[in-house]
């Protein structure tokens, strides 16, 4: 297993910056945000560490040489948009700029393209399962023939006023996977895993390990903390953040430990970056840095 860090916290730096942190702070690799230039929608999005519009031979060596340079591999891409946006406009540009990435993610040399299914959260699970089929078949067909991985990240994306009421990513549950993955049964087609949105849900975050081992090809290592006298007082139809709050590792309630070992068990062998999305280590780019030093500290008794 190797020990990375997902860039989208370093927003500040640049790719050369980063690379340069993550390698000076031990880390193996790096899950480099690849959001288009310009600015961001959300939290922790429109960061751009490489922009894959502008990818050419040249500019490819150069990241290449680079990140050999500092010993440090990039395990993924990662660009998280709703590529089943109702509004169309926003939908082809969220899939046109997907596919820019798997073609500059093959350019590159990296084998994981991370990212989120999406959802028109208007409409019901069965509706959201027709239309993904019919997005994102051409897609991962695309995928296969640039032989990248494009992996899913499991976050319900149901956090703001505007995501409501059915959040902005299908692949939440081990249920939708499965229907998923039946209806695209390719081996491009896979789960970039983050334990910590099915902690928030009161969902086992350990069995789903076991069962999707052929499709787990990246690790997200975030912490959460559910307090249960908010929970108490709003209830899970809540938005959740009414009731949970993102934490860095060890300081939440995952149990890493359990959670690497299972990882261990399937012997997976991939990248485990760890995403700093938590907000008493937000307001300066001195305490995101802490933020990243504090979770490798704890990390580091699983993970070397």
């Amino acid at each position: 297993m190797k020990l990375g860090l997902v860039s989208a916290i370093l927003s500040d730096l640049s790719f050369e910056e980063v690379i340069t942190c993550v390698a000076e702070r031990g880390f193996s690799c790096v899950e480099l945000a690849c959001w288009p230039v310009g600015k961001a929608e959300r939290r922790y999005a429109g960061v751009t560490h490489i922009d894959v519009t502008s990818i050419n031979d040249e500019t490819a060596k150069y990241i290449k040489e680079y990140c050999k340079g500092q010993g440090i591999e990039i395990s993924a891409l990662g660009y998280y948009p709703n590529p089943l946006d109702p509004d169309l406009e926003k939908r082809e540009f969220y899939i046109h700029h997907i596919k820019e990435g798997i073609k500059a993610a093959n350019k590159l040399g990296i084998k994981n393209y991370s990212t989120f299914i999406g959802r028109d959260q208007y409409t019901s699970v069965e509706e959201n399962l027709k239309l993904f089929e019919q997005v994102w078949k051409p897609i991962i067909k695309m995928a296969e023939q640039y032989d990248i991985n494009v992996l899913i990240e499991n976050c319900p994306m149901y956090f703001s006023n505007d995501e409501w009421p059915g959040g902005k990513n299908l692949a939440t549950t081990p249920a939708i996977w499965r229907k998923m993955f039946e209806m695209i049964p390719s081996k491009n087609f896979g789960l970039t895993y983050d334990p910590s949105h099915f902690l928030w849900q009161h969902m086992d975050y350990i069995k789903p390990i076991y069962e999707f081992k052929e499709r787990i090809h990246h690790i997200h290592i975030k912490d959460m903390k559910v307090y249960q006298d908010k929970l108490n007082e709003v209830g899970s139809m809540a938005k959740p953040l009414e009731y949970i709050s993102p934490k860095i590792p060890g300081l939440g309630q995952i149990d890493w430990g359990k959670f690497i070992s299972a990882l261990t068990d399937i012997k997976y062998r991939g990248a485990a970056c760890i995403e700093v999305e938590d907000k008493a280590f937000e307001d300066t780019l001195e305490l995101r840095e802490q933020a990243v030093i504090l979770s490798k500290r704890h990390i580091s008794s699983f993970i070397i």
